[in-house]
């Protein structure tokens, strides 16, 4: 029996000719990332193991991005702490406030993680970089001390769920629409600890943006990974971005997985997950009469310049809805800064948006955009649990960015085809 994208590379990391489904291995580790939250744990815990130095000072990244810039004392103690270890480690890719991004949007652009790659990260949604044909999981913050130390992982090898994509996405369907069809599918444990393999033809009407919210939200089912096979376009942002070699791993004929779906992308509407988990989605044409008081456009699922584009677009000529606040996060000072160029920082403040440094912000609860009680907010955001956002009684409703943008116009959740066919 042949192996999976991700077996290959877990394999090829532990030094073996093969491994299964279930199989317990030591990988060597390509990168090892923590931020502002979850550093400082792993820290502790690696001067408890009495080590002295990173494996390798290249292969350790430290992004303060979740309450930074400090939102408070305890915020500012947390990078601290972060920063100084940073320094007497001699971590090369530590990124301070002014250089920094979401750690999710900045490692790719950094060309940090290329295809083959095996990356750990202190966070959840570090199964991002999947996108680009890597295995990136999330571990808990001792992992992340023993990895910094050793540059080794215990791993158990997961199975995989393969999503053969067909056709095209129409209109205003885009890499978020996609994968909340997918949890909306298979539900929040449908691919637990599995490995989700996108293949198939209509990956190539995926934009590399796109593929990165996709692979963001993997864990969302609860897979171990995400993972797009590697073409054209990953090659092209690799070489954009990254002078680091690589190795492209394609899944083997006869890989078994332990179920195949087959999905037509040109039948893919608008969708939406309404409190308060992500597979509990509906279309656009499902959602009814939803008033909404916040949008949040950004974060690291969907804080990229197609995201920004597609919101400026909507947002061009128009006004936010009195009474509603919309919050926009640039995921990198790169992306804030070509988004400057491209006039679109413009177009959203005109609109009546305010745009933040990049920060993972109200994304998770932490500062500039919190929600009240009884307050609804649509959001680009990958997770929508009860108080994920503020106050247990708000609820938020997750979307795409044109969904959200369209949705600060009217003030309710829109359709961006009403919205457009209105004028």
């Amino acid at each position: 029996m042949g192996m999976t994208m991700t077996q290959k590379i877990l394999a090829a990391h532990a030094g073996l000719d093969r491994v299964e489904a279930g199989q317990l291995i030591e990988a060597n580790l390509d990168l090892v990332l923590g931020n502002d939250i979850t550093s400082p744990v792993a820290i502790r815990e690696f001067e408890k193991m009495g080590a002295n130095k990173v494996f390798h000072r290249s292969k350790v990244a430290l992004v303060p991005d979740h309450f930074t810039p400090n939102k408070d004392i305890k915020a500012a103690e947390q990078c601290k702490c972060v920063r100084e270890f940073a320094k007497k480690m001699e971590v090369e890719n530590y990124f301070e406030v002014g250089e920094m991004g979401i750690e999710h949007c900045l490692l790719p652009e950094k060309g940090l993680v290329v295809p083959g790659d095996l990356v750990i990260g202190a966070d959840s949604h570090t199964c991002t970089y999947g996108a680009l044909g890597a295995f990136s999981t999330g571990v808990g913050s001792t992992d992340m001390a023993a990895g910094m130390a050793t540059g080794k992982c215990w791993f158990k090898v997961p199975s995989a769920i393969k999503f053969v994509l067909k056709g095209k996405p129409q209109g205003w369907v885009s890499g978020k629409d996609i994968i909340l069809h997918i949890i909306g599918m298979i539900g929040v444990d449908g691919a637990l600890y599995k490995s989700m393999e996108f293949v198939g033809d209509g990956i190539q009407h995926i934009s590399m943006d796109g593929r990165f919210t996709m692979a963001n939200m993997a864990i969302e089912a609860g897979a171990k990974n995400g993972i797009f096979i590697v073409d054209e376009k990953t090659i092209e942002y690799v070489l954009n971005h990254s002078s680091k070699s690589w190795t492209v791993y394609e899944p083997d004929a006869d890989a078994e997985y332990d179920e195949v779906y087959e999905i037509d992308l040109s039948k893919i509407r608008p969708t939406v997950a309404f409190p308060h988990l992500p597979d509990n989605t509906r279309t656009i044409d499902e959602v009814g009469d939803v008033e909404i008081d916040q949008v949040v456009i950004g974060s690291c699922t969907n804080g990229r310049m197609e995201d920004l584009r597609v919101a400026a677009k909507i947002l061009k000529g128009r006004k936010v809805k009195k009474g509603v606040r919309v919050i926009v996060f640039p995921g990198t000072q790169k992306i804030y800064l070509d988004a400057l160029k491209e006039g679109i920082i413009e177009q959203l403040i005109e609109a009546g948006a305010v745009v933040s440094t990049p920060t993972c912000g109200p994304c998770l609860g932490g500062h500039m955009g919190i929600l009240a009680k009884g307050e609804r907010a649509v959001a680009t955001t990958n997770r929508n649990f009860v108080g994920r956002m503020g106050h247990t009684e708000s609820e938020v409703y997750l979307a795409s960015p044109a969904v959200a943008a369209a949705s600060a116009v009217t003030g309710k959740i829109t359709d961006p085809d009403t919205l457009l066919k209105a004028d």
